[in-house]
């Protein structure tokens, strides 16, 4: 796939103190194989769903040990000048951009809110390679947060190309942001049925043949249902933790029922 637009999501790793625990779990569930590890990039190891890239795994560096989570990345044409919006929009850089050899470079950031998500500029390696409906592939985001309306602004402004909209329906508070008029990203706002220790997250989706499947694979693995499975306009799906603590969902974009919610232009 080609280097995508400024602002969409175009990779995702985790950080994993299991990592061949994580392996073999995310191989099960989603049908993932893996490359070689880079020891020059601090065991690095890329995720594939039928030989295409979609992810990858990592152990944690010294210091940075700790629950396991997703990271997405937003494609930036330009990091130094994304990170510069970062700061000017209440954001805080947690990690100066760096080059990663001539792969591309990259920072990672946290949004007002404490959202924390990763800008990658596209050198050799642009990205997720498989289309969202792929099984095994990244096929969509959401931020969770407690405070939409600081991430509302703050996106927008950290990415230009970004337009919004708010969908309605039975008083859920969801935004979509769009970039040439396709979604790229969801926003929910976290209510009390979050634990207060859960902190604001983007939860990555990945595409599955049978949702339903997947989540009894996951749960015989060591993973926590935390919401359905549950049918939707946009498909089957789930959301869960991996047995490290990573949240994430699985959809089956192909199952879809009921009609598309209403969005507004905001």
């Amino acid at each position: 796939m080609a280097v995508q637009p400024e602002g969409t999501p175009c990779w995702a790793d985790a950080m994993f103190s299991d990592v061949e625990g994580a392996k073999s779990f995310y191989g099960d569930v989603l049908g993932w194989t893996f490359g070689e590890a880079s020891s020059e990039y601090g065991n690095y190891t890329q995720a594939y769903a039928d030989g295409k890239a979609v992810a990858a795994v990592v152990p944690p560096m010294p210091g940075q040990e700790g629950q396991s989570q997703w990271c997405l990345y937003f494609a930036s044409p330009d990091v130094a000048t994304t990170a510069r919006r970062i700061r000017e929009s209440g954001g805080e850089v947690l990690m100066e951009p760096m080059e990663v050899g001539d792969f591309g470079s990259m920072c990672l950031a946290r949004d007002p809110s404490g959202v924390v998500f990763g800008v990658w500029q596209a050198g050799s390696h642009e990205g997720f390679e498989a289309p969202p409906e792929q099984p095994g592939a990244f096929c969509w985001a959401e931020v969770f947060t407690r405070e939409p309306e600081k991430s509302d602004a703050f996106f927008p402004a950290v990415f230009p190309r970004y337009t919004a909209q708010q969908m309605e329906h039975d008083g859920v508070d969801f935004r979509i942001f769009n970039v040439s008029e396709a979604p790229v990203l969801g926003r929910m706002r976290m209510t009390e049925e979050f634990p207060p220790e859960v902190p604001p997250y983007i939860n990555v989706y990945f595409s599955v043949a049978d949702c339903d499947e997947a989540v009894s694979k996951a749960t015989k693995l060591g993973g926590v249902l935390r919401f359905g499975p549950m049918d939707s306009p946009f498909g089957r799906f789930a959301a869960l933790s991996d047995p490290q603590g990573a949240n994430f969902s699985v959809i089956d974009v192909t199952s879809t029922q009921g009609e598309m919610p209403k969005l507004t232009d905001v």
